[in-house]
């Protein structure tokens, strides 16, 4: 399958998407609407013609603030429901109460998975809510998806039970980012036509939980393991995502308070991403690996065997491998990639939509998301 230009990008149609919302006037009317009926303050709050000088923002950083914003809230549901079946339920991320089988197969992929489980939740809970009370704080409206709080989850031993925002059992995972940040030669920057090979091809082929959905997916033991190890996929695959987010649109801000911010909070992705990157090396390499879901027939491959092997598949290669950057006639640098800014917002949506993160969300949150994605993409430094 062709790979898009950037791994977080995609050109195919969201589900859900209107065209008929193509003006920037009915954009504007949607997200105002949207919000206020959240409870969120109107986004008219913000002054269209406001300058970094009065202390306000601009109305691209606004933009760019209010689409990640959006993006942690989803980040922080689905690692809500990590945390809840395998992380460290606790004061500091409560609800749930923890499935110990499942838990015990992520931490056959590493003994401190559940406290890692339990930091990134955390950390993500801190985004969320940091880029909410600034927007504020500036006279800027906040992201309100509390409306869209509409998917059941799990119903396993462990689960709270609360409707979600986002979808954790259909998933469809593009697992090349793992040969991309191995790759010595190519950079979907400068070659937006090579094709990356899947780390794990059945995750791109198919539909798969990476929680269990009820109490049944607790056995057979290689069907929960490979339960496990499709959360070790995902937790990387969508870290990566920020991991290139955060300065691709860095690249439009103008208040220096503004970048300070994504480029602080930008770094913590690229620390997750590490950590899961590491796991996600445990899932297909022995022991573990290879290893067949008997109800599926998904396989993780032993990824350090043939026929795979080599720099391109070998499992601790974890740190990203320089490769061209900027230019071809350049030398090779170890860099975070893709960062290129244009479409970066909506290729973060489509990516997560190919994803099935959403699958039985409303045709109005797909609208919301493209919108705000929108605002962010079309965002211009002014100076």
């Amino acid at each position: 399958m062709k790979n898009d230009r950037v791994s977080i990008r995609s050109n195919q149609k969201t589900p859900g998407t209107q065209n008929d919302l193509a003006s920037t006037a009915n954009r504007r009317s949607f997200i105002k609407k949207t919000l206020a009926a959240a409870g969120a303050a109107s986004v008219s709050a913000v002054p269209l013609a406001a300058q970094t000088s009065n202390g306000q923002l601009t109305p691209g950083d606004a933009a760019i603030l209010r689409f990640l914003a959006a993006a942690e809230i989803l980040e922080t549901d689905f690692w809500v429901q990590y945390n809840e079946l395998g992380g460290i339920p606790d004061s500091e991320v409560p609800g749930g109460s923890g499935n110990p089988a499942y838990t015990e197969a992520l931490s056959n992929l590493d003994e401190d998975f559940p406290q890692y489980v339990h930091d990134n939740t955390d950390d993500e809970f801190t985004h969320q809510n940091f880029l909410n009370a600034y927007l504020m704080s500036k006279g800027a409206a906040p992201v309100n998806l509390e409306p869209f709080r509409t998917l059941p989850g799990s119903t396993a031993t462990g689960s709270s039970g609360k409707l979600r925002l986002t979808n954790l059992m259909q998933l469809t995972l593009d697992t090349s980012w793992y040969t991309r940040y191995r790759s010595s030669t190519q950079n979907p920057d400068l070659n937006p036509n090579f094709v990356f090979p899947q780390a794990v091809p059945g995750l791109h082929s198919g539909q798969f939980t990476a929680i269990p959905r009820t109490d049944a997916d607790l056995s057979p033991a290689a069907h929960l393991q490979a339960i496990a190890n499709t959360a070790a996929f995902h937790m990387p695959t969508i870290e990566q995502g920020g991991n290139s987010l955060y300065p691709s649109l860095a690249q439009r801000v103008t208040n220096v308070e503004v970048l300070r911010i994504l480029l602080s909070i930008g770094p913590t992705e690229t620390c997750h991403f590490q950590i899961w990157h590491d796991k996600a090396g445990a899932a297909v390499s022995s022991p573990l690996a290879p290893l067949t879901d008997p109800t599926n027939g998904l396989t993780f491959p032993d990824l350090n065997s043939p026929p795979f092997g080599g720099e391109d598949f070998q499992t601790n290669l974890i740190m990203p491998e320089p490769c061209p950057f900027l230019s071809n006639s350049l030398p090779p640098c170890s860099i975070i990639r893709p960062t290129q800014t244009e479409g970066a917002a909506m290729g973060a949506v489509n990516f997560l939509t190919a994803m099935g993160l959403f699958i039985g969300q409303s045709p109005a949150f797909f609208r919301l998301l493209q919108d705000l994605a929108r605002a962010a993409d079309n965002a211009r430094r002014l100076f």
